[in-house]
């Protein structure tokens, strides 16, 4: 272990009125997160429209989430090298263009390929926001301002299958990207007038060799978890293993070749040698699989054995979604006050509570329970959510902020799709052993959401643990980090 000097910070230029600022990033953020899951419950009647089936229609998801994957590992070097306001720019430029493409789609391959530019300005803008909040906002109203990004990485995605629903129930599939290309463009046109630079761009050269193990490592392993359900059901081209085995090798040169780059590296890995850093990043990871995994059961649940419609199931998901965003700016003030752990740890018990509750639905349960239920989820997530990631980023120096953020929001996709993989091949299993007992089709369903379910309850009782390791952030910005010996 060797200790390595932080290099020189300029002061970054005073922000007028930071707080517009910062509120047209967050609702900037928000639109563009938000595409990150509204497709779902679409996607049978693109299999209609388009004459394609369920494993092609999935490539709408796979496609934006395989995109994200490549673009947000090379934000930490995108947001060192250019300034702020040209990333801001560039972001909603390609979320805008990807919009106005998939709105006016012919094809089934344009819509794809305009979920793919949507992608990109999607993975741009969370390390940005982030980035910016942790330059422009003292240490002291860090919990504040965060709070209130926890309603984007949480909600967002939350209410995007409830948003798609009522859209779906009165209108075109088309209106889902037609109502939110107005808000994009005011965003862009906004964005024009008041964003400024807040950062200072520093000269460094591009790895060309990183970004391909990138690319390779977090393409690899998105694809594959996202197949791992597909080929359960016996619904995938290529089998999940190939895409994961190229991913994990191409992390492990990936890794390699970013601790002996050290201060040229790509994604910047020497975040991890701050400990509060390491383990609330964890925890954010088992947050996501949790969040993630329950958002993909929960409308299979509702419409397949409770037999609701595509409408109430959003319905149903909206008082969570509602809860976390409104519990975020209040759980940022009590962080501020009182530090992370005194609120990780109840609200990683809460969770866990509601898991193993929800691996007690059955074909019996009223949609009332499930709603409590979700909610109660919710209220736990969002006890830890804003701690978690203010620790985990307000523990780094200055000139890691934004390798911190992009190693965060990375983790954050690997881990949804993680818990999506692990939720959907466990539900799928259980279903077909169920079905091929002789049990009905909603039987059989029921019993395997019960047992995905369980291993969610399983993962969240190691969270409570965990959670017991978390500290307030103790490293003052711009201090210097040990840096792990070259691999």
């Amino acid at each position: 272990m060797t200790t390595t000097a932080a290099p020189p910070i300029p002061t970054a230029p005073v922000v007028e009125r930071p707080g517009r600022l910062i509120a047209l990033l967050v609702g900037s953020a928000f639109v563009v997160i938000l595409n990150e899951t509204i497709m779902g419950v679409a996607l049978p009647e693109l299999m209609r429209e388009f004459d394609v089936p369920a494993a092609t229609a999935q490539w709408l998801t796979t496609a934006f989430l395989l995109t994200m994957a490549v673009v947000i590992p090379i934000t930490g070097f995108l947001l060192t090298r250019f300034p702020l306001r040209r990333v801001f720019m560039a972001a909603m430029i390609s979320f805008t263009a990807g919009t106005l493409l998939a709105a006016l789609a012919p094809t089934f391959a344009v819509l794809v390929g305009a979920r793919v530019v949507q992608a990109v300005g999607t993975a741009l803008m969370m390390p940005l926001l982030i980035t910016t909040i942790l330059t422009i906002v003292p240490p002291e109203r860090r919990g504040r301002m965060m709070g209130t990004i926890s309603i984007v990485i949480s909600v967002a995605p939350a209410v995007g299958p409830t948003i798609s629903g009522i859209v779906l129930d009165q209108l075109d599939w088309r209106w889902m990207f037609w109502l939110v290309l107005p808000i994009a463009a005011l965003s862009l046109a906004l964005g024009t007038a008041w964003v400024r630079n807040v950062t200072e761009p520093q000269q460094v050269p591009v790895d060309v060799l990183s970004v391909v193990l990138s690319a390779f490592a977090f393409g690899g392993l998105i694809y594959g978890l996202s197949s791992i359900g597909e080929a359960a059901a016996g619904d995938t081209p290529l089998p999940p293993w190939l895409p994961l085995v190229v991913g994990g090798v191409a992390l492990v040169a990936f890794v390699a070749r970013q601790l002996s780059l050290r201060e040229r590296a790509l994604l910047d890995l020497r975040t991890f040698a701050v400990r509060t850093f390491t383990v609330a990043s964890l925890l954010v990871a088992v947050s996501m699989m949790a969040l993630f995994g329950t958002l993909i059961l929960l409308p299979i649940y509702l419409q397949d054995v409770l037999g609701l419609s595509t409408l109430q199931t959003g319905l149903v998901l909206l008082p969570g979604g509602l809860v976390m965003g409104l519990l975020a700016p209040f759980v940022g003030r009590a962080f501020d006050r009182v530090g992370p752990r005194p609120l990780v740890v109840p609200g990683a018990a809460i969770s866990s509570v509601a898991l193993w509750s929800m691996s007690m639905l059955d074909t019996a349960s009223s949609r009332g329970t499930v709603v409590a239920i979700h909610v109660v989820l919710s209220i736990g997530l969002a006890l830890m959510f804003t701690p978690l990631l203010t620790s985990a980023l307000g523990s780094l120096p200055a000139h890691l902020y934004s390798h911190g953020s992009a190693t965060v929001s990375t983790l954050q996709q690997v881990a949804g799709a993680a818990g999506t993989a692990l939720f959907v091949t466990v539900m799928t299993k259980r279903a077909v052993s169920e079905a091929s007992a002789g049990a009905s089709a909603v039987d059989a369903t029921a019993e395997g959401v019960h047992a995905a379910l369980l291993y969610g309850g399983v993962i969240s009782a190691v969270a409570v643990v965990v959670a017991l390791l978390v500290r307030r952030p103790a490293v003052p910005a711009g201090a210097p980090v040990e840096a792990p010996a070259a691999a």
